[in-house]
């Protein structure tokens, strides 16, 4: 475990954990699941949310295994280094907001920072415009950063508050395992499911529960991270996180030529629009909240499998920002943004700005 925690946290570590994400979110389109959405964390949150009611948008209702994986995956591999550490820090309503905010934004945009790559690398053009909205978010979060923007540091609490987002999702499981889809029927037991539409396309259950896992164990292993990437190579020139994020990029592009999956255009793409303004825009406002909260929504859930409760509420209002996108016409579809989508961005921004300008440490 020594030598592998050395190699991961290594340049070549970082690459090989981007590449092997890249390569196995192709593939899990392959095997199944919807079109340039072969891990999506925005994505797979909200149809969480679907699946237990939270929001009852028939065509994104899934209980998805690969997140629970990324949370048990990452608590794995936090006791097996011995870094299985409960901690908690200040402001958690703020965590909260910052997580509902960045789902909003990242449903305006129909992608999380992992999807916008994946888009990217099978040819949708639409996911240029997300990128450059995210790197300008987080931009503008280095802003206030500079300025003495804080949260407050985190730290050691009981033990059963670190557990408190593990046992959750191994509790998604068991419903999971208890509840399992009956064809043509929307509901099973306590749970709902997707009879069309993206909720519907999945891989099987231990296949994405197996890559949820492993993508969970090294990515704590690695401190992966696409926010911190760019936050890194703008704040301090540090490359070395970005050098994964290039890796996923670069694989998933590779092995969705190899598969046939690449499809070059702004036109038809699956689960997107082409409306470019709102596209940068959701993607602003996603980058700006990731910023502020420490983390991108996949990073969130491996700092929660390893015992930090500030990104567990981050998760939870991620899950409730879900909710809140479908049940009041935010979120966007292939049609475009939702009725009330472009108010959600403005109204995001200015809450974030928000607490970007009046949660500064006092030197």
């Amino acid at each position: 475990m020594r030598q592998m925690k050395n190699f991961l946290g290594t340049q070549w570590g970082i690459i090989s954990v981007g590449a092997f994400i890249g390569v196995f979110a192709s593939l899990l389109q392959k095997w199944g699941n919807p079109g340039n959405m072969g891990v999506c964390v925005a994505c797979f949150a909200r149809d969480i949310a679907g699946a237990l009611g939270l929001h009852r948008a028939g065509v994104v209702q899934y209980m998805r295994p690969e997140i629970i994986g990324f949370v048990l995956g990452s608590l794995v591999a936090a006791i097996a280094s011995r870094e299985f550490r409960p901690r908690v820090g200040s402001a958690p309503i703020v965590r909260f907001v910052l997580g509902v905010f960045a789902m909003i934004g990242a449903l305006v945009f129909l992608g999380c920072p992992w999807r916008a790559m994946l888009r990217l690398s099978a040819g949708d053009w639409n996911a240029i415009l997300g990128l450059l909205g995210l790197i300008g978010g987080i931009w503008v979060g280095t802003l206030f950063l500079k300025g003495g923007y804080n949260l407050g540091r985190s730290n050691k609490t009981y033990a059963s508050v670190g557990w408190i987002m593990p046992l959750i999702m191994l509790g998604f499981l068991v419903l999971l395992f208890m509840f399992p889809q009956i064809d043509g029927e929307q509901k099973s037991g306590v749970l709902f499911y997707s009879t069309k539409g993206p909720g519907a396309m999945h891989a099987s259950i231990a296949v994405s529960l197996i890559i949820g896992l492993a993508i969970g164990f090294f990515a704590q292993r690695s401190r992966f991270c696409t926010m911190g990437a760019f936050r890194d190579l703008i704040l301090f020139r540090i490359p070395h996180l970005f050098y994964g994020v290039l890796a996923l990029i670069a694989f998933a592009f590779l092995t969705s030529l190899i598969l046939g999956q690449f499809h070059p255009g702004f036109a038809k793409q699956p689960v997107a629009h082409n409306m470019h303004l709102w596209n940068f825009g959701g993607m602003v406002l996603a980058g700006l909240a990731f910023c502020l909260a420490g983390g991108c929504p996949g990073r969130q859930l491996f700092m929660a499998g390893e015992g930090d409760g500030d990104a567990a509420v981050f998760v939870l209002g991620m899950i409730v920002g879900a909710a809140f996108a479908h049940n009041f016409g935010l979120a966007s579809s292939p049609k475009g943004v939702g009725p009330h989508g472009i108010a959600a961005v403005i109204i995001g921004l200015l809450v974030c700005t928000f607490f970007g300008l009046t949660m500064r440490q006092k030197a």
